[in-house]
């Protein structure tokens, strides 16, 4: 018998017949001898629904009703598989932000846990019941309801996994696995079988879509084991989880791609004590959050700063980046909008010298400019025009030994769709 949490998106659940086949998958679970939370997302577009509705009496909306508004999706879907579930003939038990005790501090639409309160969820599972949990929601101290921004839904299933002590955190996806690039993108890319914390946390930062970094640093934390699988199929998926003896570290583990950051640079900054601090310390008071960061060399005592940050925030950044030209006296802020983010990642890249040079002979030969570059020990990230990323995805996952035999069917999608799935998530 195991303790398992799974996780079900939104395509999961976008239908009622979708939800009757969670439902029956759940049963079956529980059948099979196991006790069984799931964690489901806002069913469908329900999310894009409710934030359209809200525009229409109001273009910016307070933070906190937002927050009260969007949570609403979910709860719909948690009681819909729970009902699905009692039409199965199993006990079943639907459980909000709140009634599950999953605190958060107090900022609105991307507010962090801090704590949960897994009495409640023990209490069903103990009375042989299968809970049913709204993804993306809980609540601060004052007892308002928060949601948790992107990765959401995925982020309360490890919490929750970890809260319960959990064998395994299975996140439902619509996709079977996570692959060394997106296929849509890289049609001979090949799914992962394992791959390691470290690894997949590098691959999330640099946009992997299929899992977001909040829930696998989450996971790392408490040793949550993550299993990605498809929500349409029972293959094995991908296991997310520390690195033992036996697993292999790949030199490149796999190419991400991400459209949903905008570049800023500061131009002729002046190059003084604390600039640095008093740009970046303004973002983080803003709460927003920065990527990749580069100063060039000072010359006549001025110099330019550039960073990337989400393309979501653009707004706010550009409000915060006005006052900082005119608080430091730098010449101007520029923006840059039409750019991707492409990056290599691979444990094996730690004690090899030579692959930040490879993929930059890659991209040349390819005729690809790079505008910005930013390494870690496992990890190379390029910036560059939006509208080459996917040749660039597709070199490099070529010229690092990649490429598998099959070759994915469904229709290549076009830089500016792929952009548009990144930029969600949830």
């Amino acid at each position: 018998m195991s303790l398992v949490v799974a996780k079900f998106g939104g395509t999961s659940v976008a239908t009622p017949e979708r939800v009757l086949s969670v439902a029956k998958r759940l049963v079956q679970r529980k059948r099979s001898g196991d006790k069984v939370v799931a964690v489901v997302s806002a069913m469908g577009k329900t999310t894009d629904d409710l934030i359209a509705l809200a525009n229409q009496v109001n273009t910016n909306p307070p933070a906190r009703e937002m927050d009260t508004l969007l949570s609403t999706g979910e709860l719909v879907s948690m009681a819909m598989v729970a009902m699905a579930i009692h039409s199965q003939g199993e006990e079943a038990i639907s459980l909000s932000g709140r009634q599950v005790g999953l605190v958060t501090n107090d900022v609105h639409g991307k507010a962090k846990i801090r704590e949960i309160h897994a009495e409640r969820i023990k209490e069903a599972l103990e009375e042989d019941k299968i809970v049913i949990v709204a993804g993306f929601q809980g609540i601060d101290a004052n007892g308002d309801v928060t949601t948790l921004g992107r990765g959401g839904s995925d982020t309360t299933a490890v919490a929750i996994a970890a809260g319960i002590h959990a064998d395994v955190c299975e996140i439902y996806t619509d996709v079977d696995g996570v692959y060394s690039a997106d296929p849509r993108v890289a049609p001979k890319a090949q799914k992962i079988d394992v791959i390691s914390y470290e690894e997949m946390l590098e691959m999330a930062a640099a946009g992997a879509g299929v899992l977001h970094k909040r829930c696998v640093e989450f996971a790392r934390k408490y040793g949550v084991t993550i299993h990605c699988r498809s929500s349409f199929n029972d293959e094995p998926g991908t296991l997310v989880k520390e690195y033992e003896s036996h697993m292999e570290k790949a030199l490149v583990t796999g190419v991400a791609h991400d459209s949903s950051e905008a570049k800023f640079t500061i131009r002729d900054v002046p190059d003084t004590e604390g600039i640095a601090a008093t740009v970046f310390g303004a973002l983080a008071d803003a709460n927003i959050s920065v990527d990749m960061i580069i100063q060039n060399i000072s010359e006549d005592g001025h110099a330019d700063i550039s960073f990337t940050s989400p393309k979501a925030d653009i707004n706010r950044t550009r409000e915060v980046m006005e006052a900082i030209v005119e608080k430091t006296g730098a010449a101007e802020f520029v923006v840059a909008e039409d750019i991707a983010k492409v990056s290599i990642v691979g444990a094996g890249m730690k004690a090899a010298p030579g692959v930040a040079a490879k993929m930059f002979r890659t991209l040349a030969d390819a005729g690809i400019n790079l505008s910005l570059i930013t390494t870690s020990d496992i990890r190379t990230s390029v910036v560059i025009p939006g509208d080459k990323g996917p040749e660039a995805v597709r070199a490099l996952h070529t010229a690092f030994g990649l490429d598998g035999d099959d070759v994915f069917e469904e229709t290549q999608l076009s830089a500016e769709e792929l952009a548009a799935k990144m930029a969600k998530g949830r």
